[in-house]
């Protein structure tokens, strides 16, 4: 089992942990310093218990607040996820039906065609 040294407010503790959970308890321990650090600005020296109390219950307090923030979330998810999904938007993509550009090709051949008599007629 592995021992660190972790500071927390201006303290080293000496604390074990299990195989490879040594950047976890970095990490929790970096948080708590986190805390401290405001605690000892504002307060100067304090006791070591009565530091790593005030720190503990302002994280447990933040945690608290994200507990209530991810509840209210997950509530709202279960009530979206509960809609009935929406109907697909229509949407009309004008076509122009194959008969239209059949009868515009005849339309374009008869005017060529009465224009091509015109010509020989004029001559």
């Amino acid at each position: 089992m592995p021992d660190l040294e972790i500071t927390i407010g201006g303290k080293s503790f000496q604390v074990a942990c299990q195989e490879g959970e040594e950047h976890f308890l970095r990490a929790a321990a970096k948080l708590l310093d986190d805390e401290a650090q405001p605690l000892i600005a504002q307060l100067g020296r304090l006791p070591e218990s009565r530091m790593l109390l005030m720190a503990g219950l302002m994280l447990a307090d933040r945690t608290a607040a994200l507990d209530d923030e991810i509840r209210v979330l997950r509530e709202r998810l279960s009530e979206l996820e509960g809609r009935p999904a929406p109907e697909p938007a229509r949407v009309e993509v004008p076509v122009i039906p194959p008969q239209v550009t059949e009868t515009m090709a005849e339309i374009a051949a008869r005017a060529e065609a009465l224009a091509a008599r015109l010509e020989e007629a004029g001559r």
